[in-house]
């Protein structure tokens, strides 16, 4: 990748930015709308989005993820947040402790049908990951006039890259509503899993097993401008 363009971890200072790439950046994917409605047409799903996305982003502070995004000199374009390899039971309770604060104000944004679904949504596509240490891509995503540049592709790479130096972890676990990805994600080693409905919306759950393929993995900027949860 050249100059202007370059990938950072995100700092806290970071959150105007990453919630109205990601809120935009996944305006149209099917679990959002599905969730919280259609936010280009309705103002209270757009809050809804808002809130969601502003949560995910202050629960990857507390919690054992990272959050990273690709500039173009200083202007943020794309992101995704990885949560690293599991963790003990002790530390899962703190973090689910220090998690309490932040949830309540998202429980009065969402309706309990919503909450219920993403509950669902969580506990299938997490019993559907192999029990191997791994990263979990928690979401990734574009801002919608970067997309087909190669930018959503450069981050998945970036995260590859980082898998594959770690020894800790065997490879990434991630979940797509979009069948068209399913094909684009088997070109850079990911596996198909399970295919799955929760309610009426049909999800792909896909792993990246880093001992069982070797892909070379570019520098280069080159398509991908799709995203995901």
């Amino acid at each position: 990748m050249s100059t202007p363009y370059t990938i950072a971890r995100l700092t806290k200072s970071d959150k105007p930015s990453f919630v109205f790439v990601l809120s935009k950046a996944f305006a149209r994917d099917p679990l959002f709308l599905y969730l919280f409605g259609d936010s280009e047409m309705d103002e209270k799903a757009r809050s809804r989005v808002i809130a969601f996305v502003s949560f995910m982003f202050d629960k990857a502070f507390l919690v054992s993820e990272e959050v990273w995004g690709l500039f173009e000199n200083e202007c943020l374009l794309g992101a995704y947040i990885v949560e690293k390899p599991e963790k003990n039971k002790l530390q899962n309770m703190k973090e689910g402790f220090l998690l309490m604060g932040r949830f309540i104000p998202l429980f009065f944004q969402m309706s309990v049908k919503s909450l219920w679904l993403l509950n669902s949504y969580m506990r299938v596509t997490r019993s559907a990951a192999p029990r191997l240490s791994h990263h979990y891509l928690i979401m990734i995503g574009v801002i919608p006039k970067s997309q087909g540049k190669g930018i959503g592709k450069s981050l998945l790479m970036h995260l590859m890259k980082t898998i594959n130096g770690d020894t800790h972890s065997q490879g990434i676990a991630l979940d797509t509503e979009n069948q068209e990805n399913v094909n684009m994600y088997r070109k850079w080693g990911f596996t198909l899993n399970k295919e799955t409905h929760i309610d009426n919306l049909r999800v792909y759950c896909m792993f990246y097993h880093k001992q069982s393929h070797n892909v070379k993995i570019p520098n280069v900027l080159d398509g991908l401008g799709n995203q995901h949860l």
